[in-house]
């Protein structure tokens, strides 16, 4: 059994309860957060303490599988776009063997695992198999890394509704299932995941169907970490200025008029001294809710 106490004993306590225990032959589906340690939450952390194996995946920061037990055994199973990578069913195979074999494994995922991370597929087939699962999500770099970057994804006085698309499908091509119309005229903010290989495509896409090519765009490469770039763009200039800033994936981007909030709350660049751009950058495009 794993030693509970000591694991515990690093993490606050809960009032009326235990944290839960890491059981031989489960599995937990855990998100470790968009990429800084001090966004991954208290269960994951739970998990890490306990696991005797961590399957993980590319974009995980070294310092977050420092926190696992000294004796467990860390497996890479990261999946890159372009680059050689294990296979979805090579891994949930793996997880499935290792569960048989009576071990305790967290299997973690970059952001949410239910965000575009593969997590649903991952989980059905482990349930399917007979193996005990528990879910741990985690912050999605959709929501906490554009709040890194200064960016709310939802004002009171731009949108009532986000659309969080993925850059492409199962086969790594521009998504062809998408209702480009319907995004374009119904969505007030999209958040794109996965999309800077396909970025020319789809923002043609969007153009096309009917989306003002001046719209606020903004591209956040390496979210939440040291090393995070952003840049503020327009949906027409935005391939243009991703290839003249030599942007690089992973990046989340943004289109809509939130991002002109990061006029505002650039909160990183502040702790830099630098001062806010505009205090009201919504000013001349909404009427202000006076409640």
């Amino acid at each position: 059994m794993a030693d509970m106490t000591s694991s515990a004993a690093d993490l606050p306590p809960l009032t009326g309860a235990d944290w839960p225990e890491l059981e031989p032959g489960w599995v937990w589906l855990a998100g470790a957060g968009p990429g800084d340690p001090g966004l991954v939450t208290l269960h994951t952390l739970n998990g890490l303490r306990q696991a005797d194996v961590i399957i993980y995946d590319a974009l995980i920061d070294d310092r977050i599988l420092d926190w696992a037990r000294p004796d467990a055994v860390l497996e890479y199973a990261g999946k890159r776009g372009g680059k050689p990578s294990p296979k979805q069913r090579d891994i949930t195979l793996r997880l499935i063997e290792l569960s048989e074999a009576g071990k305790r494994v967290l299997r973690l995922k970059g952001g949410d695992p239910f965000v575009f991370g593969r997590g649903g597929e991952e989980a059905q087939t482990l349930i399917s198999a007979g193996v005990r699962l528990r879910i741990l999500p985690g912050i999605s770099a959709g929501i906490g890394g554009l709040a890194y970057a200064g960016i709310p994804v939802t004002h009171r006085d731009v949108n009532q509704a986000v659309t969080f698309l993925t850059g492409h499908d199962r086969s790594g091509m521009a998504p062809t299932a998408i209702n480009w119309k319907g995004i374009a005229m119904g969505s007030q903010v999209i958040v794109m995941y996965m999309a800077m290989k396909h970025l020319p495509e789809i923002t043609e896409n969007l153009i096309k169907a009917g989306r003002d090519p001046n719209e606020p765009v903004a591209v956040v490469s390496n979210a939440t970490m040291p090393e995070m770039k952003i840049i503020e763009t327009s949906l027409a200039r935005a391939t243009a200025d991703v290839a003249r800033h030599e942007m690089e994936p992973p990046a989340i981007i943004c289109v809509g008029d939130v991002v002109l909030m990061r006029q505002c709350l650039d909160w990183m660049g502040q702790m830099q001294g630098e001062a806010p751009r505009n205090l009201d950058p919504l000013s001349n495009r909404h009427t202000k809710d006076s409640a």
